[in-house]
Order: C-alpha cells, then sequence, then structure tokens
C-alpha cells in the first residue's frame, strides 16, 4: 500500500528519537534488532541443545542412579519455580503489549511483576542448592552418592543438574538485567523504547526462551519416571 509524503513525514517524526544514526530510518532499525536477537537464540538452542543431548546419553547409561539421585530434587520447590516463570511469561506479554500501545503505565505494570518473578525463581534455586550442599549432593571429593546408587552415575546427576540449571540461572540473571533497565527506561520516558516498542519485544523474546528451557529442565530432573 502507498505511502503519503504527510504519512512518511509522521512516521519518521515520531521514530527520530528512537532512531539511531547509523541506520536510515525506523523499519531498517528494527530489522536488524529482530535478525540480531533471533541469531543469538539460535546459538543459545544449539548450545542449550549439546547440553540436553549429554544429559540423554548419560541417562540412557546411568537409568537406575538417575532415578534414584532425581529422588533428591524438591519436587516442590521445583513446581513453585515452574509457575512463577509461567506467570512471569505471561506479565512480559503484558508488558510488550503495552509498548505496542506506548502505553508507559501498562508497561511497567507488566515489568514489575516480571522482574520480581524472575528474583523469586533465585532466591528459591538458592535454597535448592543449599539443600544438596547440605547433603554433600554436589560434584567433588566430598561428594556423598545417594543410597542405592553408585558414585559414578549419581555424580554425573548432579553434576548436569548443577551445570544445567546453574546455566539457567545465569539467564535469569541477566533476564533481571535486562528487565530492570526497560523499566528505568520507561519509566525516564526515554525515547529509545517509548517510540519503539521493538526493543521491549526483544527482552520479552529472550525472556519467553529462558522460560521455555525451564519447562524442559523441570520434568527432566524432577520427574523422572520409574
Amino acid at each position: 500500500m502507498a505511502v503519503s509524503p504527510a504519512q512518511a513525514e509522521e512516521h519518521l517524526e515520531h521514530a527520530e528519537g528512537a532512531l539511531h544514526e547509523q541506520y536510515e530510518d525506523i523499519d531498517q532499525q528494527n530489522e536488524s534488532y529482530i535478525v540480531g536477537m533471533w541469531t543469538f537464540l539460535v546459538t543459545e538452542v544449539m548450545f542449550f541443545g549439546a547440553l540436553f543431548v549429554t544429559y540423554v546419553l548419560y541417562r540412557w547409561r546411568y537409568q537406575h542412579d538417575f532415578y534414584i539421585a532425581h529422588l533428591q530434587t524438591n519436587t516442590g520447590l521445583g513446581a513453585l519455580n515452574t509457575t512463577v516463570l509461567l506467570c512471569s511469561s505471561f506479565t512480559m506479554a503484558l508488558a510488550v503489549r503495552s509498548s505496542m500501545l506506548k502505553n508507559r503505565t501498562g508497561v511497567i505494570a507488566g515489568l514489575i511483576p516480571t522482574l520480581m518473578g524472575a528474583v523469586t525463581f533465585l532466591v528459591v534455586k538458592y535454597f535448592e542448592y543449599m539443600e544438596k550442599f547440605a547433603h554433600n549432593h554436589y560434584p567433588g571429593p566430598s561428594f556423598i552418592p545417594p543410597a542405592g546408587t553408585t558414585r559414578g552415575g549419581s555424580e554425573m546427576f548432579f553434576s548436569l543438574y548443577f551445570g544445567m540449571t546453574g546455566l539457567h540461572g545465569i539467564h535469569i540473571l541477566i533476564g533481571i538485567i535486562a528487565i530492570g533497565t526497560l523499566i528505568y527506561l520507561w519509566a525516564r520516558q526515554r525515547p529509545i523504547v517509548t517510540e519503539d516498542y521493538v526493543p521491549t519485544e526483544m527482552v520479552g523474546l529472550y525472556w519467553h526462551f529462558v522460560d521455555l528451557v525451564w519447562v524442559f529442565l523441570f520434568p527432566l530432573y524432577y520427574l523422572i519416571p520409574s
């Protein structure tokens, strides 16, 4: 559909506050945002994918040890964190929708509970980790295998558990920084976010990816069938 000169001028006027000097127009800038974010997410999928393949291979090799070892995980806390992240994904979606409508109050109202959910997740994970350390269920010289398991199999389970959930926790921390920065920018009404919803959408996309990873981690470590 053809755009009249008046419409083009109006679009440029609204976008210029969010447009960086290296781009010709806001559409080119947004396209670079989207391509960059999806490229990043593809690398993340490959990274976590390699870890999931490693998990599958060792779980196949140590089926009994993995089952017994997983009984030491706290399913209640894991389910709580799953609920927290799913709710935070919903509030993030509301924030992104509000950013499209340029509703500053709605964006902040969606981002704050999302940030609280991320912090809650890490707090719950801290108590989970402390429980494992209290029972010496962490890889190393002082590791004590759960009764009925071999040291090699159960230590491999907890190595993967700490490695994959710890890496996911780092992504949660990065999300906290990104969401906190968004809240600051929206609160200060910076044009980079108020005049262009794509930066908010990109943070939302990252957060949904982090939530999706946990949706796979939860059953793999907390709900292993007998």
